[in-house]
C-alpha cells in the first residue's frame, strides 16, 4: 500500500492528471500532453493486489471503474482493466477544489436560469474527457450556495465530494452504495431529493426514470455521452425499444429544460477552453421534439435567433473572433468545417456569420 500512496504523491507534485500503470512496466504519469516514465521500479503483482483490493475488485475481474483516496486525502478515478493477460490501471486524479461556473467560463446567466427551474431534465453531453463532469458539479455547487435543497447524486464513481452549505447533499456511488445508476436513481425517488443528479444514462431503464422523476416535480441532472443538441434528442429517444419511443419523446418535449453540450480546446494562452452549445427547450422547440425533428432543430440553432440557443459553430467563431483560441483549433472541432470558414469570413445568414 505504501509503494501506491508513494507513486500517487509523485503524481501529485509533478502536476500530472494520470498515472498508468501495468505489472512489470515502469509506471507513467500524464503531465499536460506529454507522457513520461517515473523514476522508479516496474510495477510488481503485489501492488496490483493491493490496488485491486482496495478498489473492491475481485482478484479476476477484467474491467471496473472505482474510486481510491489516499491517506491524505487526494481522490482518484480509477479504470482496472487487463491487457495482453496483465494487471493495468489509469488513475486520474480529481480536483478536490469544487469549481464556480465563472471559473470554468460557463455561461451563468443561463445555466442559473435553467437550474433555478422546481423540475425538468437538464442534460450535459459531450466527449469522453470534455469536463461534463466538471460542469455538473459546478453547477451543483452553485445550488449549494443559492437554494435549500436535498440533492442526491448517482455517479460512477463518486468525484467531487460536497460539503453541505445551504443544501444537503446524499452522495451515492454505483457499486458500493447502489448496484446500478437505475436503480440508484429509483430508489433516489424515495429519499425526498430536490434535485438528483445521475452521472450517465446508459440505458433505456435509467433514461425513463430520469424523465419520470421530471415528470414527478424533481430537477434532474444528467450527462450523456453525444455531440450536439440534435444528437442528444436522436440518442436519447433511440435508446427506448421501438414501441416505447413515442411516448418516451413526449415524455422528453415535455420534461427537457435544456442540453448544453461541451468541448475543450487548447487555448492561445496554453490553458484549455471550453466551447459550448446550448439549447433552451421552449414552446416552439417542443414539437420538434415529439416528432423527431433533428433538422428543425439543427436549423434554429444556427439562426441563433436568442442567447439561450447558439449552435456549437456560433461560439466556436466567437471563440476565436474573441482571442481565446486559434483558427486551426476550431476548425480541427469544427461540427462543420465549411460552414465555420463561411461563417469565418461573413458569409450565410446565420448567427455565426453575423458575429
Amino acid at each position: 500500500m505504501q509503494d501506491i500512496e508513494n507513486l500517487c504523491q509523485a503524481c501529485l507534485e509533478l502536476g500530472a492528471a494520470d498515472l498508468l500503470l501495468r505489472e512489470y512496466s515502469v509506471p507513467f504519469v500524464r503531465v499536460g500532453e506529454d507522457i513520461r516514465a517515473l523514476e522508479s521500479p516496474p510495477v510488481e503483482p503485489v501492488l496490483m493486489d493491493c490496488l485491486w483490493s482496495s478498489c473492491g475488485a475481485e482478484q479476476n475481474i477484467k474491467d471496473l471503474d472505482s474510486s481510491y483516496v489516499t491517506e491524505t486525502g487526494i481522490r482518484f478515478r480509477v479504470n482496472l482493466h487487463r491487457q495482453l493477460g496483465l494487471r493495468a490501471a489509469i488513475m486520474r486524479r480529481i480536483s478536490t477544489k469544487i469549481p464556480t461556473m465563472d471559473d470554468l467560463g460557463l455561461p451563468v446567466e443561463l445555466l442559473s436560469k435553467w437550474l433555478s427551474r422546481p423540475s425538468g431534465l437538464i442534460l450535459f453531453t459531450g466527449a469522453t474527457g470534455t469536463g461534463k463532469s466538471t460542469t455538473m458539479a459546478a453547477c451543483l455547487n452553485w445550488l449549494n450556495h443559492n437554494y435549500h435543497y436535498h440533492i442526491v447524486t448517482i455517479e460512477d464513481p463518486v468525484e467531487y465530494l460536497f460539503a453541505d452549505n445551504l443544501s444537503h447533499f446524499t452522495q451515492r456511488e454505483v457499486g458500493p452504495d447502489t448496484p446500478s445508476f437505475a436503480e440508484g436513481l429509483r430508489r433516489a425517488l424515495r429519499q425526498t431529493p430536490d434535485v438528483i443528479l445521475l452521472g450517465e444514462i446508459r440505458d433505456s431503464l435509467s433514461a425513463t426514470t430520469a424523465l419520470q422523476a421530471a415528470e414527478t416535480g424533481h430537477l434532474v441532472l444528467a450527462s450523456l455521452h453525444s455531440s450536439s443538441a440534435t444528437e442528444t434528442v436522436e440518442r436519447l429517444t433511440r435508446i427506448f425499444p421501438s414501441n416505447e419511443r413515442d411516448d418516451a419523446s413526449a415524455l422528453l418535449s415535455a420534461q427537457l429544460v435544456g442540453i448544453f453540450t461541451q468541448m475543450l480546446l487548447p487555448g492561445v494562452e496554453k490553458k484549455l477552453i471550453l466551447v459550448a452549445e446550448h439549447f433552451e427547450n421552449q414552446a416552439a422547440t417542443r414539437q420538434w421534439i415529439r416528432q423527431g425533428g433533428g433538422t428543425e432543430l439543427t436549423d434554429f440553432l444556427n439562426r441563433g435567433g436568442n442567447p439561450e440557443n447558439r449552435s456549437m459553430t456560433v461560439n466556436l467563431v466567437a471563440a476565436v473572433r474573441a482571442g481565446k483560441i486559434a483558427e486551426q483549433a476550431a476548425i480541427s472541432m469544427a461540427p462543420n468545417v465549411d460552414e465555420f470558414r463561411r461563417a469565418m469570413r461573413g458569409i450565410g445568414g446565420s448567427a455565426a456569420a453575423r458575429i
